[in-house]
């Protein structure tokens, strides 16, 4: 772990690196860029002191997403090598909640923008789509065009470490069963726990019990579910029912300090889950941005 000083418009990572390590900001600012240096880059967003940046690229197995840059005032960061990230955890414990709830931000911020893509691409199948958003669409589009895309890389020291383990392995805060045809929770309750399936099977439904069911999913063992609302106490986006009996594990954020503790590399699955989340709904994005500029050309 070393502080880092990077003058403003210093470029801190590129796009399309393989990602050994990720940054803690401890002063100033770093503009996040799709295409940096390219004529139609697209800034965006702009990161502050105690936010992290990089993290998706140590977590999971792929190339960095896009390039960071010191901002006007330039910046001084902490730099932690993915060989290092359960030292830094153990040494700032706080740091543990403040990771998973910048990727639960991140995660809430993209999904209100790829439920308002979506609602775009409705309006202009009805002629009705504004063109300042439709304005930003093109050019995400057009900057994540397919030689950007992120292609296959060595996993980094924190999956390696985790990827081959059983989530029942180790410490666990909260066991409870649910027997067949429990109610787990439902869509519309506010949430503030992830479930982790040790055994069973979950059904994933939206309009659960109502003539609009419909079952999104179904996850199994070693799957993670609920992540939203731990990280943002909002409403349930869909109702969970055991579809045999299940083992779960309920995960509270007061939790996380010491399962860290007591069992590390179930932390590490968390954020692996968070982050793999986040590239997925970013791609599904992506595809929903292409489609709504293609349906407006039309």
């Amino acid at each position: 772990m070393a502080l880092k000083t990077f003058q403003s418009g210093e470029v801190i990572f590129r796009q399309g690196e393989i990602g050994e390590s990720f940054f803690q900001i401890v002063d100033g600012s770093v503009e996040v860029w799709l295409g940096y240096g390219e004529e139609d880059a697209l800034k965006l967003t702009e990161l502050k002191k105690d936010q992290f940046l990089g993290e998706m690229a140590v977590i999971e197995r792929y190339p960095r997403s896009a390039t960071a840059v010191a901002g006007a005032d330039g910046a001084e960061v902490e730099e932690i090598p993915s060989g290092e990230v359960n030292a830094y955890l153990d040494s700032n414990p706080e740091h543990i909640g403040q990771l998973i709830n910048h990727l639960g931000a991140r995660l809430k911020e993209l999904t209100g923008d790829y439920q308002e893509v979506s609602s775009v691409i409705n309006e202009i199948r009805e002629n009705k789509s504004e063109k300042t958003f439709m304005d930003k669409i093109r050019k995400f589009a057009k900057v994540r065009k397919p030689g950007n895309k992120n292609a296959d890389a060595p996993s980094a020291e924190v999956l390696r470490q985790t990827e081959e383990l059983s989530h029942s392995a180790g410490f666990a805060k909260k066991i409870v069963e649910y027997p067949k045809g429990t109610v787990i929770c439902r869509e519309g309750e506010r949430g503030d726990c992830i479930y982790d399936i040790h055994a069973g099977k979950v059904g994933i439904y939206t309009g659960y019990g109502t003539d609009k069911e419909t079952k999104l999913t179904e996850l199994f063992a070693n799957n993670f579910f609920g992540e939203m609302g731990m990280v943002s106490g909002e409403p349930r986006s869909a109702t969970a029912v055991a579809l045999e009996n299940t083992t779960l594990e309920i995960i509270h954020p007061e939790d996380m300090n010491e399962l860290f503790e007591k069992n590390p590399p179930k932390v590490n699955m968390i954020l692996g889950h968070l982050s793999n989340r986040l590239r997925k709904l970013t791609d599904e994005y992506e595809s929903a941005c292409s489609v709504a500029c293609e349906l407006s050309e039309n």
